[in-house]
């Protein structure tokens, strides 16, 4: 069977709508009142317990590599546990579903096999969301996804990129400059052709080593494109701040009547302009 790791995060989608939806379309067909809920949900359960052992199976496959990041060994094995009972939850309800088809001659039997099934999905339902609540940690919480689907290792660098400006401002709040202000240096060392991160390395001179004099003199090498008016705008709010920091507010004022000539529909200019008195 080929490798179906890159393709965890679809079947999953798959799984989660299939597989609600369909419990909720079984527990409707059993009120009479909407007829075409009964076949709907024996459709949607079937394809849903399908996509369910696809998504064990492509889990299976993605693990390994998620495994291997530090600490978070746990909380794969959690998702998959819950992965595990869902798959066999619902394969319990299709048998189910596939024995109530069978039994269509025989209205009574096959009713019990339906309400057992629609009992039995009620807890595959909170299966399901357990197995995509610790998935959803996996992600968000371990940072489990990058690079997983594409092998590409830019993933890995965005991650990086992520980690360190995120950890900066974090060590920023807690008055911890001189880490902020390494982990900003490691950043901009990392990504020297990239001119928002240049920017955000020159913002930490002024802001996590009180350069101001460094961070102007880097602003003035710094030359964004003219179609892209929101990193202008940046430049141009960054430069007049210096300026501030160096006890000059008409060259501050001088900078932000400019940008505010140049792009009028951006409110924080004139908000900016307004308290230093432009």
């Amino acid at each position: 069977m080929p490798n179906l790791g890159p393709f965890h995060p679809q079947i999953v989608h798959f799984v989660v709508a299939l597989l609600l939806v369909g419990v909720a379309l079984r527990w409707i067909a059993f009120t009479g009142k909407v007829p075409f809920t009964d076949p709907a949900a024996t459709t949607l359960l079937l394809l849903g317990t399908v996509a369910a052992v696809l998504a064990v199976s492509s889990g299976t496959d993605a693990h390994d590599v998620v495994e291997r990041i530090p600490g978070v060994a746990a909380a794969v094995r959690e998702h998959e546990d819950w992965g595990h009972t869902t798959r066999t939850v619902f394969l319990v309800v299709a048998g189910l579903e596939v024995v109530a088809l069978v039994l269509a001659r025989r209205p009574a039997w096959r009713r019990w096999a339906l309400v057992l099934s629609g009992l039995v999905g009620l807890y595959g339902c909170y299966a399901v969301f357990e197995t995509a609540e610790h998935g959803g940690e996996l992600v968000y919480s371990f940072a489990g996804g990058p690079g997983l689907r594409s092998g590409d290792t830019t993933d890995i660098a965005r991650l990086l990129t992520a980690g360190l400006y995120e950890q900066a401002l974090v060590d920023r709040a807690r008055h911890q400059s001189a880490d902020a202000a390494a982990l900003l240096d490691e950043l901009a060392r990392r990504s020297p052709g990239d001119t928002t991160v240049q920017l955000i390395h020159i913002e930490s001179q002024l802001r996590d080593r009180q350069d101001a004099k460094g961070a102007l003199a880097a602003l003035a090498a710094l030359h964004p494109a003219p179609d892209n008016p929101r990193l202008v705008v940046r430049v141009g709010m960054l430069t007049a701040d210096t300026y501030v920091s160096l006890d000059q507010p008409d060259s501050a004022k001088a900078v932000l009547r400019r940008l505010v000539a140049q792009f009028p529909m951006f409110q924080r200019l004139k908000d900016r302009l307004a308290q230093l008195g432009g």
